[in-house]
């Protein structure tokens, strides 16, 4: 796993580079979703339903981390 930091110009450019290929497998279309979601960890304000995450957790007998990856995968 890659860590990095981008500026918003550098973010658009890769975006704009992945975009050009011509055939968006599952691989590149989910590194393009997260470099859309990377974003988000820059956000002060974003915010988790987290009273939802713990209920389906509860409901499920699975730990919210789970949840979550769950509702991330399903682009809510």
């Amino acid at each position: 796993m890659w860590v990095v930091r981008l500026s918003d110009k550098q973010l658009e450019v890769l975006k704009a580079l992945v975009n050009a290929e011509e055939r968006h497998g599952p691989t590149l279309a989910r590194a393009l979703e997260s470099l859309e979601l990377a974003r988000w960890d820059e956000l002060p304000d974003a915010q988790l339903p987290w009273d939802e995450v713990d209920d389906l957790a509860g409901k499920q007998g699975i730990s919210e981390a789970d949840v979550v990856w769950d509702l991330a995968g399903k682009g809510h």
